[in-house]
């Protein structure tokens, strides 16, 4: 019957010319529309953390004698960031910037500019070299900044510096937190799905020069302990051709916002405390809301990359809590189910906001120390550096030797809205990092790593 079916369209094709180009027309169009709703590939060609030199380092110690040289800190004030430091994780050699480790401290524009200049132009500079794009070729910018937004802006700054072409798509995004590298990443990724052929450059930082709080009010002390100078920028393509000189390709960004409720959008803040100073506050509920915005996050991302096997054990678990409604522990123990993400992926790049927050979601989650050490390193060696922290721990993952084809990256960021947003790539190729490779600011002592960090560490001031 099929033979007989293909005879008479044939018969019918030959007979009729007009009606055999309408239908070679018709599936033309039909291809054409197909390639064009399909969503293109997003490669990530290669990224930068940026490195200061020897001069900005910073130790337990001399952030404390420089901090309260300032003059403006109660002996309590003092003593509570004392344990803050103690207790977090933060090592002897991370970095900040000239004004605040000059004598006296220069809060000022003329500074903010010179840190951002340094930390962003030096990423860029590094990354640029590294993958020989040329930058008129560059058709979408991206640089996230949560604190620092200047006039003009960060974006503006990227663009008059490098003479990038005068109708490139540039964005800068402010008031994000921590987790605007990863929207970041997604900006970019929906934008090359609609110019073809093109280069998008991505850049995250934060400024620590207008960051500092100098005043009494405890919610604002925490951040001076955790956040340091760090910069990362990232370029992404979607041009087939370069798929194999490529890193990564993006295969999900899952972005999660709980700002509707109003426990979730002030659990971090930018304010003015009682002297009039502004710092970042820190609420009492921000571990709960951020384990809140994580569970959102994964029940979405959960059925993309889990296999079978662990997704129906999560749905079983979820029907029996739901019709359960008991305090038994069985069904008690089957709502609390977490499916075991190290099936899913092969490695985790958890933000490196603090201590406390890894270690939650180390026990939440059931992640191997292995998993998390990216992450604890990097807040040990460089600190929190906001949203470009995700990228010092794949660049410890890749001087590690770690990555190899076809592993799958899962990146979690969280920041203030609040917010919880994942990203997942897979390795192209397996990556190798040898010699003197300027775009790894591990290179030349990732053998010193891991090291072992104690709960609690001593610090002499």
């Amino acid at each position: 019957m099929q033979q007989d079916v293909t005879n008479n369209l044939t018969s019918s094709l030959t007979s009729n010319p007009i009606t055999g180009a309408g239908l070679l027309l018709l599936l033309t169009l039909l291809a054409a529309l197909y390639a064009a709703r399909r969503p293109r590939p997003v490669y990530l060609l290669d990224f930068s953390c940026f490195k200061p030199e020897k001069q900005y380092k910073v130790t337990r110690e001399t952030f404390m004698k420089q901090f309260k040289s300032k003059g403006t800190f109660t002996p309590e004030s003092v003593a509570f960031q004392r344990r803050m430091l103690e207790r977090s994780g933060i090592g002897q050699a991370t970095y900040l910037p000239e004004s605040l480790l000059g004598t006296p401290i220069n809060m000022c524009s003329a500074s903010a500019v010179k840190e951002a200049s340094m930390v962003v132009f030096g990423a860029v500079d590094e990354l640029m070299a590294a993958t020989g794009v040329r930058v008129k070729d560059i058709a979408v910018l991206v640089v996230n900044c949560s604190i620092y937004n200047p006039t003009p802006s960060l974006a503006a700054m990227v663009v008059n510096h490098y003479k990038l072409r005068g109708n490139i798509r540039s964005y800068s995004l402010a008031g994000m937190g921590c987790s605007a590298g990863l929207v970041s990443v997604d900006l970019a990724k929906r934008l090359l799905q609609v110019h073809r052929d093109s280069y998008a450059l991505v850049v995250s930082t934060e400024n620590m020069t207008l960051n500092a709080y100098f005043g009494n009010d405890r919610s604002m002390l925490v951040s001076n302990s955790l956040f340091r100078m760090g910069a990362a920028a990232i370029l992404l393509s979607n041009r087939r051709s370069d798929r194999r000189r490529s890193k990564y390709q993006l295969i999900h960004s899952v972005r999660t916002h709980t700002g509707a409720s109003p426990r979730s959008y002030s659990c971090v803040s930018q304010e003015e405390d009682s002297s009039g100073l502004v710092g970042i506050s820190l609420s009492k509920d921000l571990m709960s809301v951020a384990a809140a915005a994580l569970r959102s996050n994964i029940t979405t991302l959960g059925p993309l990359i889990l296999p079978l096997s662990q997704q129906l054990r999560f749905l079983l678990a979820f029907l029996s809590s739901r019709l359960h409604k008991s305090r038994s522990s069985s069904s008690s123990a089957a709502g609390n189910f977490v499916p075991d993400f190290r099936k899913a992926v092969e490695h985790l790049c958890v933000h490196a906001g603090g201590r406390a927050v890894l270690d939650e979601l180390e026990r939440s989650m059931g992640m191997s120390e292995w998993h998390m050490e990216p992450s604890r390193m990097t807040l040990y060696r460089f600190g929190n550096t906001s949203s470009s922290s995700l990228w010092y721990e794949l660049a410890y993952t890749e001087a590690k030797g770690r990555v190899r084809k076809g592993d799958r990256v899962w990146q979690i960021a969280f920041g203030s809205g609040f917010k919880c947003n994942s990203a997942v790539w897979r390795a192209l190729r397996t990556v190798a990092v040898g010699g003197e490779i300027r775009t790894n600011p591990w290179v030349g002592e990732i053998h010193d790593f891991p090291v072992d960090v104690p709960q609690e560490v001593p610090v002499a001031c």
